[in-house]
């Protein structure tokens, strides 16, 4: 399969949600899967801090996404009692009955239903990021600014 050639559903749900938030999609595929922050980075030749991660959370019972740089976890306690609310990692159904991804490829936007979002201020460091696009094997670029606002996300700290 060419580069041209591929596609996947949820990737195209991304790229959709990008063109509708006015952004050209620069999708990016990779041979094998990327699916951790670390792997990502070494595929892309950046530091692992340029990843912009997408864990799902839930904070009492509803899904939070929270874009976080791939140097650092996320303080779960901290940024629950941010927030207002307690937080515990999705499990893989919620994920996928929330973003309509699975986990490895989960991306910032192309999900059903809009997703409470908080978007790490660690990425601000970064002049790009790289987001997957909805599968393990594609990512595509984008600025801690144009993150907060394609997600419509809070820019806050997740560690303190």
């Amino acid at each position: 399969m060419t580069a041209e050639e591929r596609t996947h559903p949820a990737v195209e749900r991304v790229e959709a949600a990008l063109l509708a938030a006015g952004i050209e999609p620069r999708v990016r595929w990779f041979e094998s899967a990327t699916p951790t922050a670390v792997s990502a980075a070494a595929e892309l030749g950046v530091e692992v801090g340029a990843i912009a991660n997408s864990l799902v959370f839930t904070i009492d019972g509803e899904p939070l996404l929270v874009m976080t740089s791939g140097a650092h976890r996320v303080d779960t306690a901290f940024l629950g009692e941010r927030l207002g609310g307690r937080i515990r990692r999705a499990d893989a159904e919620t994920v996928k009955a929330a973003t309509g991804q699975t986990i490895g490829g989960v991306a910032p936007l192309g999900h059903p239903e809009p997703l409470r979002t908080v978007v790490d201020i660690a990425l601000a460091g970064y002049p790009e990021v790289w987001a997957a696009a909805g599968h393990a094997h594609t990512v595509f670029p984008t600025t801690f600014e144009e993150l907060v606002r394609i997600t419509h996300g809070e820019a806050a700290p997740v560690t303190p």
